[in-house]
């Protein structure tokens, strides 16, 4: 009975110790066709030439943004997806109607504004009182800026990995709430951008509960400087800062779905992504119609395949990820049930810029399998940094309730320049580097799909990293 026992037990460890996950030779010799073919295909560009041209700026809950999901479902169908459809994703609404900033006085003159997302509209005047970090702003005392406007002018440094964006971020996010403490009546802030155009960089903002909202704008770079000049000369200097904008009801859109069929375990998934709405003042084409187009274009090549990988590749272009990563939710919480059949995600969302790095999730035992795929990506300049990276916005949520995810890190030495910009448009994305990463999201997502065992995905709270 021992022996019996004993043999049970063991029995158990094993079936709850997962088996190796592998790669085999024969989809490796595939997925380094496949990457080559990827390199000579300019379905990519194509696909976003096609959404910031017919579609242009796409805002969460705009006209624009029901044309671009038609646009998604017909582009899918086009490409020749198996299946396609829409789930829908509920979020309140917020709407730029004109924004403007003047210096008033002696050195009257306009400064480049432009409201930051979340903003409530309104003209105020007030004299100008310029930070040099969010910490400062933070200390000062309640009721010191009473009827004044606060300026934070904080320079974001430019960095491959975008990681100056993070305190960016910050401040733009944290210091409205900033001021409305110390009684500003309104906040200006130095774009968290690293360009040196007259473009105001937007982006989504957020005020504490309890707080009254108080108009909240971003000032290009060069204007920023002129209004710091303009202080050091050591008298008052007052500002009229004039937006129509704010919050107007909810709105629905849709994340918009496309599969290219696994040949033997069709229900299992790899999921691979972008965001279809942007932010209204350029086209949106590296933020993010290239991550869209990577998605797409990398599908429609693995379906194309004489042999499919054995799981289906599914395709998402999530819905407004610019004001909460709404889509990316959604998709999280009505797919939670089903982790386990999610092999892996990944979402690119930093521009076009070339991928030079590669990672995941994956347990100890699909290690060596991640090794593999990063093999068969190196010849396109890709290094393996385990460790290093994290989720994109939309499969971060996902990720947080146990999904697997990749990082395809691209090099984003000049996303910022463009971000949240009107410059944002078709002409800053390099054709070849598009198809380099259509190519990595290919190898990554046909492999994947077709290795032997799974790479982490389980029902579970985790803490995925943040990038």
């Amino acid at each position: 009975m021992l022996a019996v026992a004993l043999a049970v037990t063991l029995g158990a460890a094993q079936a709850a110790t997962p088996s190796q996950t592998t790669i085999s030779p024969k989809s490796i010799d595939a997925a380094t066709q496949l990457r080559e073919r990827a390199l000579n295909d300019d379905t990519g560009y194509k696909v976003v030439e096609s959404l910031t041209t017919e579609v242009g700026p796409r805002m969460a809950g705009s006209e624009a943004d029901a044309r671009a999901v038609a646009w998604a479902q017909a582009k899918f169908k086009q490409l020749g997806f198996d299946r396609v459809w829409t789930e829908p994703v509920t979020f309140p609404k917020w709407e730029r109607r004109s924004e403007s900033a003047q210096v008033l006085g002696d050195h009257s003159q306009k400064l480049a504004v432009t409201a930051l997302g979340g903003s409530p509209g309104g003209t105020i005047e007030g004299e100008v009182v310029r930070f040099a970090d969010l910490a400062s702003l933070q200390a000062a005392p309640a009721g010191s800026l009473a009827g004044k406007i606060a300026f934070i002018d904080h320079e974001m440094e430019r960095a491959k990995d975008g990681s100056g964006y993070g305190m960016g971020s910050r401040i733009r996010s944290a210091g409205p709430s900033a001021a409305i403490r110390a009684g500003a009546a309104a906040y200006m802030m130095r774009s968290a951008g690293t360009d040196s155009h007259r473009n105001p960089h937007t982006g989504i903002t957020h005020f504490d509960d309890g707080l009254a909202p108080i108009p909240s704008a971003a000032l290009a770079a060069p204007d920023a400087e002129q209004l710091a000049r303009l202080v050091a000369l050591g008298k008052p200097v007052r500002v009229k800062l004039a937006l129509d904008c704010g919050w107007n009801g909810t709105a629905t859109s849709y994340n918009v779905i496309g599969e290219m069929r696994g040949r033997s375990k069709p229900d299992e998934v790899v999921v691979i992504g972008g965001h279809l709405d942007s932010w209204d003042l350029g086209t949106g084409a590296i933020d993010d119609g290239a991550g869209v187009a990577i998605a797409m274009g990398a599908g429609k090549l693995i379906g194309d395949m004489k042999q499919r990988p054995a799981r289906t590749i599914r395709v998402v272009a999530f819905a407004n990820e610019e004001q909460g990563l709404f889509g990316g939710r959604a998709y999280g919480e009505k797919h939670v049930a089903d982790v386990r059949k999610h092999q892996i995600g990944a979402e690119s969302d930093f521009g076009a810029g070339r991928v030079y790095a590669f990672s995941t999730s994956a347990p100890d035992y699909a290690k060596d399998a991640a090794k593999q795929i990063a093999d068969v990506l190196a010849p396109l300049g890709i290094a393996y940094t385990p460790g290093e990276g994290g989720p994109g916005p939309d499969v971060g949520p996902f990720a947080a309730n146990g999904l697997a995810w990749a990082a395809l890190r691209q090099d984003g030495t000049d996303y910022f320049d463009f971000h949240h910009t009107p410059d944002d448009t078709l002409d800053k994305i390099d054709p070849k580097a598009l198809a380099q990463n259509v190519a990595a999201y290919a190898v990554f997502a046909y492999l994947a799909a077709d290795a032997q065992g799974d790479f982490g995905s389980k029902p579970g709270k985790v803490t995925p990293p943040h990038e």
